[in-house]
């Protein structure tokens, strides 16, 4: 990191205990970078090229990872893959999780796999040996006080010493219980009296448990924590760990006791999908009824609105052809196109029906609405696309993370502009209702 010219300051945490008590082995980097218009590299670059240097670093596990841009929930992980394995069975959420991470950190979308649920912490697991105890004399309990006197610090009682309480806790020195050999310096007394060394009775088994226990939604949990490779998309991470679920669970480490959840930015993305889906129809919906009220008929609305389909379709092209993603800019985007392309239908099926008020057929009205109403069209077209073009061009302080947005809505209008004035006369003409022109009715009315 100190090789990073474009570093501004490097604040380093050590054992962060953001998602519980923090691990004495872990920490993090802050690196804020100086002005985007004082560097030449971007961000993402710079990112790049630290996980590249950090892939030499073999004395433990480092990564660098970008923070989020949007984040509805602020603190904790700044990874933008936050998977979560949940089941009411430890053991069985221990078995899958290692071979889950395998998985992940061989997916080429993931990079930076990490979970909170880690077991480095050693334990030693006593098995006593109840037959050969019982043969020589020996009780279960006495082998049980006797390690619990010596190893589990016990309070043994109080005393009192100038006026002050204090407690006695029963203890051997540290010294003599540093290593599993020890067990050989404590006895046992048998029934007829002898001492017997205690590691003549019990079996020993070095294993590793977790420092700390994670639960989620009342269930024992394992967070798994990822970072996401150069163009790749939150939605991809996502799908990738849904393969890896669906993976072991046709391999049977997970079966259907298990249940995932998302956090942090996985959950906000997931929400916000959601609601921007609902947004996007309700907009529709509203702006239909509103235009069935204004036309007094179901069918002109259904005309104007054709518009849509191609501000979208014109919208996702931009979007690839610029290399970027779906993201919650360009949703926004594709709302924001709904009513800034329907006033190019709106101008020609109102003419028209002026037109056809006045005895035109519908494919003279069409025509001519088209003509007449192409000024105003281009005018106001070449308006908010020159206004999104700051957006797109990523002109301005921080503007990098809205260009879909100026991508979405220059791409939408400019595709929708050169389709809608040859789409909406022509469905105009096949699909409007039939109209008797005004002086017919009055002439029929008279007679």
């Amino acid at each position: 990191i100190d090789s990073v010219p474009e570093k501004r300051v490097i604040l380093s945490v050590t054992a962060p205990g953001f998602t519980g008590s923090g691990a004495v082995n872990t920490g993090f980097s802050f690196v804020p970078l100086i002005d985007a218009s004082e560097r030449e590299r971007s961000q993402n670059d710079i990112v790049q090229m630290v996980n590249s240097s950090l892939g030499k670093f073999n004395y433990g596990k480092a990564f660098a990872l970008q923070e989020q841009t949007i984040s509805v929930q602020r603190g904790g992980s700044n990874y933008p893959i936050v998977y979560i394995l949940q089941n009411i069975n430890f053991d069985k959420l221990s078995k899958a999780l290692p071979r889950f991470l395998e998985e992940a950190n061989n997916n080429p979308i993931l990079q930076g796999v990490d979970a909170d649920l880690k077991f480095n912490k050693p334990e030693l697991t006593v098995s006593i040996d109840r037959e050969k105890a019982s043969r020589m004399g020996i009780s279960i309990e006495e082998v049980a006080q006797t390690l619990q006197f010596a190893l589990s610090n016990k309070r043994l009682g109080y005393f009192t010493k100038n006026g002050k309480q204090y407690q006695v806790l029963g203890q051997v020195l540290r010294e003599s219980r540093e290593a599993p050999l020890d067990l050989k310096q404590f006895y046992v007394r048998t029934n007829t009296g002898e001492m017997v060394s205690i590691d003549n009775l019990v079996q020993l088994e070095e294993t590793t448990s977790p420092a700390q226990m994670y639960h989620y939604n009342r269930y024992k949990s394992a967070t798994i924590s990822a970072g996401l490779a150069p163009g790749y998309t939150i939605g991809d991470g996502l799908e990738a760990m849904d393969e890896i679920y669906a993976k072991l669970k046709d391999e049977g480490l997970i079966d259907d006791s298990f249940t995932t959840s998302l956090g942090g930015s996985s959950k906000d993305f997931a929400e916000s999908s959601s609601n921007t889906s609902f947004a996007f129809i309700l907009a529709l919906i509203l702006i239909y009824l509103v235009l069935s009220a204004q036309f007094e008929s179901f069918i002109d609305p259904f005309i104007i609105m054709l518009t849509v389909p191609l501000a979208i379709a014109g919208a996702l092209l931009s979007l690839w052809l610029f290399g970027h993603t779906l993201n919650i800019f360009s949703e926004i985007g594709m709302i924001m196109l709904i009513g800034l392309v329907t006033k190019n239908g709106i101008l020609i099926v109102e003419y028209a029906n002026r037109l056809r008020d006045q005895g035109a057929t519908r494919t003279k009205a069409a025509i001519e609405a088209a003509g007449m109403r192409l000024r105003p069209i281009l005018m106001t077209s070449f308006a908010m696309m020159f206004g999104a073009l700051p957006l797109a061009l990523s002109l301005g302080a921080a503007s990098t993370s809205r260009i879909p947005l100026g991508i979405v809505i220059v791409g939408g209008i400019l595709f929708s502009l050169l389709l809608s004035l040859f789409i909406v006369p022509v469905m105009y003409t096949f699909l409007s209702r039939r109209k008797t022109p005004a002086s017919t009715a009055i002439l029929k009315l008279d007679e």
